[in-house]
């Protein structure tokens, strides 16, 4: 599976943005999807996670409430709603797939490159 995050850009604190992952090959369906963030100087972290049919989700909490994530599978995308930001949010974005649904990062199997997401203040 080869993935392609898109979507990140500079927003004003309180804004919104919908970054997406595209899937290659048809097994898109089978993979749990994950999305993670490194912000410069820390280490990546969790954000929100998808399991292959799209019923069920999870959330760091530091974006719940805020973030959504979901997926279609017909189009093989993955979709990270992203409103109310906050400088915080500042980071680059990944998406993961893997076989488990998990905030886990050593669970996921193949890893797409990021997208950069700046939030201005």
């Amino acid at each position: 599976v080869q993935l392609q995050a898109s979507g990140g850009g500079l927003v004003q604190a309180g804004g919104s943005l919908r970054l997406s992952c595209a899937a290659s090959g048809r097994t898109f369906s089978r993979y749990a999807m994950g999305w993670f963030r490194q912000a410069p100087g820390r280490e990546r972290e969790f954000v929100a996670a998808i399991n292959w049919s799209g019923g069920s989700t999870g959330y760091a909490d530091s974006v719940k409430g805020r973030f959504k994530i979901s997926r279609d599978n017909a189009k093989n995308t993955v979709y990270l709603q992203m409103n109310s930001l906050k400088p915080e949010d500042t980071a680059v974005y990944s998406c993961a797939a893997g076989g488990s649904y998990s905030p886990s990062t050593s669970l996921y199997d193949y890893w797409g490159q990021g997208t950069k997401v700046t939030v201005s203040s």
